[in-house]
């Protein structure tokens, strides 16, 4: 598992290289043949040696939300825009690095002394906020950072027993479970799909879908899990340590009803447990890649992460583990749906 390094490295959408040179690395001697793209995709090709063999492309996203600097105030203070889906919430006060040099800043939050009255309770608009770099004018600023640069969430890997802390989970989880199975042997031509931008509009799973165009598709995700104090009656969402997560139908697509059974009869069969997604909310590369040229057959499998598009998310080694054991045993056989 190279959860740990992938979750360490920047790679907000569209600024992707760290973590693809990393994953590059870690398949070069392994996969039969690597190359990338114009977006910056990145491919792995698996061939089984067998004639008219079915092709299966397996994908995850490198890319994870964050920030980009628009403007730097006469004060020094950077001015940002968000990169994917982020709640004011959960930026307030919290520690970032700027640009490729890591520059070390904080994103400005008042101190609950200084609040009015009316401000109790309540978050300012998101371009309200501005980055506190440590710098005391716009020349000083300018002479390290400058319009575009990137800013991400200053978060380092924790593990303590089987319980993980880091950022970026969604979706370098998915990236780290592609690597697992790049060492795996299957009866059909694998194609491992690591892609860019799916935190603004799935955009490198279009260019990736319509390029391979495979016979099966399968997005390898993490995914919200709800089972945190305030959300854990509902039962709406996932949860901790009850395994991968398959989804019906999400704002993005319909998964195909013979992989999605499939899985299923796989998981019980090998006593794996398993869970759904709540129907209707998120999206996810699959959502790009089945309509692809004349359609593509697709599904989404998860590992359940607690507060995704944050600075810091929770997740479980034994839902990592089952979701890399269903995925083995679901693709031995897989050619058989398809």
């Amino acid at each position: 598992m190279e959860l740990e390094r992938l979750s360490n490295l920047p790679g907000v959408s569209g600024n992707e290289q760290r973590v693809r040179d990393f994953i590059y690395k870690k398949l070069k001697g392994k996969a039969k043949h690597i190359e990338t793209d114009a977006m910056g995709n990145l491919y792995a090709y698996f061939p089984s040696g067998r004639k008219n063999a079915k092709k299966v492309m397996l994908a995850a996203h490198m890319d994870e939300v964050g920030l980009m600097i628009t403007g730097i105030e006469s004060s020094g203070e950077l001015r940002f825009h968000p990169v994917g889906g982020i709640s004011t919430s959960v930026l307030l006060a919290k520690p970032v690095r700027i640009g490729e040099e890591g520059i070390p800043g904080v994103i400005e939050s008042k101190a609950i002394h200084l609040l009015k009255d009316e401000e109790l309770g309540h978050y300012p608009k998101i371009e309200q906020l501005r980055i506190d770099a440590g710098f005391s004018s716009k020349d000083e600023a300018e002479k390290k950072v400058k319009l575009g640069d990137y800013a991400y969430f200053d978060t380092s890997f924790k593990s303590e027993g089987d319980r993980f802390i880091g950022k970026a989970f969604d979706d370098r989880v998915g990236c780290s479970l592609l690597l697992d199975l790049a060492s795996e042997k299957f009866p059909f031509d694998l194609v491992l799909t690591f892609t860019v931008q799916e935190e603004v509009g799935l955009r490198g799973a279009r260019v990736a879908g319509y390029k391979i165009f495979p016979d099966a598709a399968i997005a390898v995700e993490g995914t919200a899990a709800g089972d945190f104090p305030i959300e854990k009656d509902t039962g709406a969402f996932p949860e901790l340590k009850k395994g991968p997560v398959l989804t019906v139908m999400d704002r993005s697509i319909i998964v195909d009803k013979n992989l999605l059974k499939h899985f299923i009869k796989t998981a019980e069969r090998e006593k794996i447990p398993y869970q759904f997604k709540r129907p209707n909310i998120g999206g996810t590369d699959a959502g790009r890649i089945h309509l692809s040229k004349t359609g593509v057959p697709s599904m989404v499998i998860a590992v359940p992460i607690r507060y995704i598009h944050a600075p810091a998310g929770i997740m479980r080694g034994i839902d990592y583990r089952n979701t890399l054991k269903l995925l083995k045993g679901a693709l031995k056989n897989i050619e058989e749906v398809i």
